[in-house]
């Protein structure tokens, strides 16, 4: 065998060297035995904890999607109750808002109306006031203007001719 390990080493080719104990095969098949034997039940039993671990961990997220499925059902009604109360809400404020705005318009129209009927009364009131201070000044202008006049306009004559009237009417009525 040795020829054979030669002749390919100097051939510069490869060769195969049956020798067993130099090339240590059973010192492996010893230490592979000795793995398989010692450790199938070690990594037996790591793999089986690791595939415990695993369903666990997979019953886990299910339940958890389960739950967040049941939750999300849950929200997504409590939203749909909520649109409604909204919308509900909306509704209710703008018919509030539709009697207020009637309300203020209502309350608005009074006061002009009532603005005018004060208006109307101070114009009268000042129309009145007025009329009566032209009154007023015309009568006295015009007892100005008679005092003025009298002396020159009433005579004896003519003082005398009023008091006969005056008598004769009086006498005339009784």
């Amino acid at each position: 065998m040795e020829t054979v390990w030669l002749l390919a080493s100097e051939e510069g080719g490869f060769g195969l060297n049956f020798d067993i104990l130099e090339t240590n095969l059973i010192n492996l098949v010893i230490i592979i035995g000795v793995l398989i034997y010692f450790g199938s039940g070690f990594l037996g039993n790591i793999l089986s904890e690791r595939r415990s671990t695993i369903e666990a961990a997979i019953k886990g997220a299910e339940d958890r999607q389960k739950k967040a499925a049941a939750a999300l059902i849950e929200q997504q009604k409590n939203l749909k109750e909520a649109q409604a109360r909204a919308e509900q809400i909306k509704s209710e404020a703008q018919g509030n808002a539709q009697k207020a705005r009637a309300a203020v318009l209502a309350q608005a129209e009074k006061d002009v109306e009532r603005m005018k009927a004060s208006a109307q009364q101070d114009l009268t009131s000042q129309q009145e006031r007025v009329l009566r201070e032209l009154r007023q000044r015309v009568a006295t202008l015009a007892l100005t203007k008679v005092e003025a006049d009298l002396p020159n306009v009433l005579t004896d004559e003519v003082q005398t001719k009023l008091v006969d009237q005056s008598i004769a009417l009086l006498g005339g009525e009784s």
